[in-house]
């Protein structure tokens, strides 16, 4: 049963067991951590960093940016996290996920050529 609202923790590491309705945020690692929200008990792992994951805390509820697609799941749930609610979105095409894959990869690979360039700059001076 698809579940709507969560409820978060802020924890240092990741309990080995998830439960239901919670999203784990680790702060020192980078990570939020949560059961799928459809209901099949998957584990859903969203990295976060300038390349994935965006998490929003406004004192009392959480927000997650983009939207969460399961697609390597079977139940292939997609999802945005929004103030602790969870609102369904609209499923995708195999060639919309291959895209969207090809260009956040793209754009990490961007990102750190960017980054590794700043270094050797920084490294001039």
């Amino acid at each position: 049963m698809a579940r709507d609202r969560f409820e978060h923790r802020f924890v240092k590491f990741v309990p080995e067991v998830i439960e239901e309705g919670l999203l784990y945020i680790s702060i020192e690692y980078a990570v939020v951590v949560h059961n799928c929200y459809c209901g099949c008990g998957s584990k859903v792992v969203t990295p976060l960093s300038p390349t994935d994951w965006k998490l929003t805390f406004d004192g009392e509820t959480v927000t997650l940016f983009p939207s969460i697609g399961s697609w390597s799941l079977p139940c292939r749930s997609h999802y945005w996290i929004d103030r602790n609610v969870a609102h369904p979105a609209l499923p995708w095409s195999d060639d919309k996920i291959k895209e969207a894959r090809e260009r956040d990869a793209d754009a990490k690979r961007a990102y750190y050529e960017r980054r590794k360039g700043d270094a050797r700059s920084e490294g001039d001076k």
